[in-house]
């Protein structure tokens, strides 16, 4: 699955849950934990449990309640018999959240008959302030895939607004923004970040995507269809790029005891390699 841009439909919704399976998100979230009532919350699992295995092979994360609620174990119980491709994790805390998670889900998937780590974890690691410590993710099993920043509940819980009026983050938020790269980064890990709240500011969404991209992230979570297009532009590098990384990796490929080359007038080392990967990586996807 790429991870350009992940849209959420709430589980308790078949209309929407339809509409972001036909268009062109990367993958579809659907959602057990904000968007359902506490209320609908039983309905709502076992309506998507009973959806979930006409939807075999198509790119669909569940998101489940957090660790520690009642509904937890229950959503991974029902869930993981109709195979989605990823389980998303809120509120994750850090590593032992992960460690536990893996457990459960290797159960579950060696009782429904599936192989052992073939259900992805994405984990949303930055929504409360406790989080924040936890954030060494090196090491973690393989079923990890991503981490995700969130914004909104983070902000919720240590009492600030997360955006000013042009869009920027508060200090703290910035700060956690900052953290969860460098703890990505040294975990081998890619990272989505927030949605954009206001669907119908598309400037502001492209803004924030094209920062997003520059900072590394490699994708966006969404919150509306709207949003999609402009994010996977966003995430794709454009032809010049794509470009400029293809000629690195045949120059390092033709003289391959070199540590240093002359490209287009510029030297260029490991480091470009590396990133030359990525950006070719995230253009095939």
């Amino acid at each position: 699955m790429r991870l350009r841009s992940l849209l959420f439909a709430p589980g308790d919704s078949p209309r929407k849950i339809e509409k972001a399976l036909d268009g062109p998100a990367d993958g579809v979230v659907l959602d057990l934990e904000d968007s359902v009532a506490p209320a609908a919350k039983e309905a709502a699992r076992a309506a998507l449990a009973a959806m979930l295995p006409g939807l075999a092979g198509r790119p669909v994360v569940v998101r489940v309640n957090a660790r520690g609620t009642p509904w937890y174990l229950e959503d991974l119980a029902a869930v993981l018999p109709g195979a989605p491709a990823a389980v998303m994790l809120p509120k994750c805390a850090g590593m032992a959240d992960i460690l536990a998670l893996d457990h459960h889900l290797e159960a579950l998937e060696v009782a429904a008959g599936q192989a052992p780590g073939r259900t992805a974890v994405l984990a949303l690691v930055t929504e409360t302030a406790a989080s924040l410590h936890g954030l060494d993710y090196r090491g973690a099993p393989p079923r990890l895939r991503a981490l995700c920043f969130g914004a909104e509940d983070l902000s919720s819980d240590i009492g600030v607004t997360p955006r000013d009026a042009a869009g920027a983050y508060a200090a703290p938020v910035r700060q956690a923004l900052a953290a969860m790269l460098l703890a990505a980064a040294a975990a081998g890990l890619p990272v989505l970040r927030t949605p954009h709240p206001d669907p119908r500011d598309a400037e502001g969404l492209a803004r924030e995507a094209a920062e997003a991209a520059r900072d590394g992230f490699a994708g966006k979570l969404c919150i509306h269809p709207a949003q999609i297009a402009p994010v996977n532009a966003a995430f794709t590098p454009d032809a010049e790029r794509q470009r400029w990384a293809r000629a690195v990796v045949a120059a390092f490929a033709a003289s391959p005891d070199q540590g240093v080359l002359s490209l287009e007038g510029r030297m260029i080392e490991g480091l470009h390699l590396r990133l030359a990967r990525r950006i070719l990586q995230s253009a095939e996807g």
